[in-house]
């Protein structure tokens, strides 16, 4: 089975994933921006002046729409970043659709990247004792078979 990131596989019903396309377009997507939000090509001082990282892109079927899950290098300012972004949409999609040779530039959509805070959730779940307890159990039971 194809990688999916965290994003996109809690995105698509059970067995309807991405199209190879569709992951492949979304990486390329991700690279082009990522690359031109770290050069600072945009002319806006607001947005180049935030670190931002580019966790996936995932795009729609027809390839028309991606939607990048971004964030703020350490977590701080997530709102003033989306604003910045979607403020700058049109030359951020201009920029990037230089990069592509696709035969449409995608709408650029941009959704705050929660994958970090899934994982510190997931990370305190298993520290907690009554978790621990049970994963030993299993453990216990896994090897008396």
């Amino acid at each position: 089975m194809p990688y999916m990131g965290a994003m996109a596989q809690n995105r698509f019903p059970m067995g309807k994933g991405p199209t190879q396309r569709q992951l492949r377009v979304g990486e390329l997507i991700r690279r082009t921006l990522s690359d031109v939000l770290l050069r600072g090509d945009v002319h806006d001082p607001d947005l180049n002046r935030i670190s931002i990282t580019v966790g996936e892109v995932s795009t729609s079927t027809d390839l028309k729409v991606a939607t990048a899950y971004v964030s703020p290098l350490g977590g701080q300012g997530s709102d003033e970043m989306l604003k910045a972004l979607r403020r700058n949409t049109p030359e951020l999609r201009h920029l990037v659709a230089k990069g592509l040779t696709l035969k449409y530039a995608p709408e650029l959509r941009f959704q705050l990247d929660e994958t970090f805070d899934r994982l510190d959730d997931t990370r305190r779940m298993f520290a907690d004792e009554r978790v621990q307890r049970d994963i030993a159990a299993q453990d216990d039971d896994d090897t008396a078979e």
